[in-house]
């Protein structure tokens, strides 16, 4: 099976590393610096996994321009939401009658749905009008990593990424892609439930992301405020109610999903380390989708907006 990973940052730069060192036929697409380390070095592992621990690394075929990526039987988009709209229309060629478009985003996926566009997160219906909804499978990534340097990711903690067709079947090209990924030691679980997964996801990552930008604070911290806790659980109470609208169930409670993330500890989101490395912020698929569905809803999310919009100017006012 051919791979090609579009957007070999962090995440995807760990995932077609894995894919490569397991044997498969692996190309990685990135720019700058991280381009140019990993075509002389080849892709750096700092990682404390059983049987790689250490310094690994793999040799995939590295490029700069997605016209020399050739054929592939599985593209994976690593890139952040706010990075895809501009990369779409360059993956469209690279689609044929066969090609699965895996995608790892955060948040609401420009996929979701069928009849509700949201502008937030597909601005000028850039992303739809380039990758065929057919190409799409859609994943759920459990696991942190980071750039250390260029052509140096740092494996933080777990290896699962949960695969899901967007019909809930199980699809004969959702089952090769998962034993790949079983193959190359990573947890593939196939889920017949990814929609209401991702919003399950979303519950927490819609409240503690952008109160963890606003205050710094981690999400143990944040947890165990009670003024802080109480705004996370009113947030979460206003996502439940638009899955509610959808007809999502969440099999979690909200006193068991804030729970959870106090378990994690002295963890900082994703959402407020890219705003003290100064990049842009996932905050338009995460909460700014949110305000949208609500607002199309007619389901009020007063707290929600609050936040966003603080969110918001802060990532625009700070860099």
């Amino acid at each position: 099976m051919k791979f090609l990973i579009a957007g070999a940052g962090a995440i995807g730069g760990y995932i077609g590393a894995k894919l490569a060192l397991a044997g498969e036929d692996v190309t990685l697409f990135a720019r700058g610096p991280h381009l140019k380390a990993m075509q002389e070095h080849g892709v750096r592992v700092l990682s404390e996994e059983g049987g790689h621990q250490g310094m690994w690394e793999a040799h995939p075929r590295v490029i700069g321009d997605l016209t020399q990526a050739g054929d592939a039987d599985v593209i994976i988009l690593g890139v952040k939401a706010h990075g895809l709209t501009g990369l779409a229309p360059s993956i469209t060629p690279l689609i044929g009658a066969n090609t699965t478009v895996l995608s790892t985003q955060n948040g609401i996926p420009w996929w979701y749905f069928e009849d509700i566009h949201l502008e937030s997160v597909d601005p000028g219906r850039a992303i739809s009008n380039s990758i065929p909804a057919k190409s799409v499978v859609g994943s759920l990534v459990y696991f942190a990593t980071d750039l250390a340097e260029p052509g140096v990711i740092r494996h933080i903690e777990g290896n699962r990424i949960s695969l899901g067709e967007p019909d809930g079947s199980r699809s004969d090209r959702i089952k090769s892609i998962a034993e790949a990924f079983i193959k190359s030691g990573l947890r593939a679980p196939v889920t017949t439930r990814l929609r209401s997964e991702m919003f399950v996801k979303l519950l927490g990552n819609a409240a503690f992301n952008p109160i963890s930008a606003l205050t710094r604070a981690t999400l143990v911290k944040m947890a165990q405020d009670p003024p802080v806790r109480a705004l996370v659980a009113e947030i979460m109470t206003e996502v439940s109610a638009i899955a509610t609208r959808l007809g999502i169930t969440l099999p979690v409670t909200i006193d068991q999903r804030i729970a959870g993330a106090e378990a994690v500890g002295e963890h900082k989101t994703s959402m407020l380390q890219d705003l003290e490395l100064g990049r842009p912020m996932e905050l338009e698929c995460i909460a700014g989708a949110l305000v949208e569905l609500g607002d199309k809803l007619a389901i009020p999310t007063p707290n929600l907006k609050a936040v966003y919009a603080c969110t918001k100017l802060l990532g625009a006012t700070v860099k």
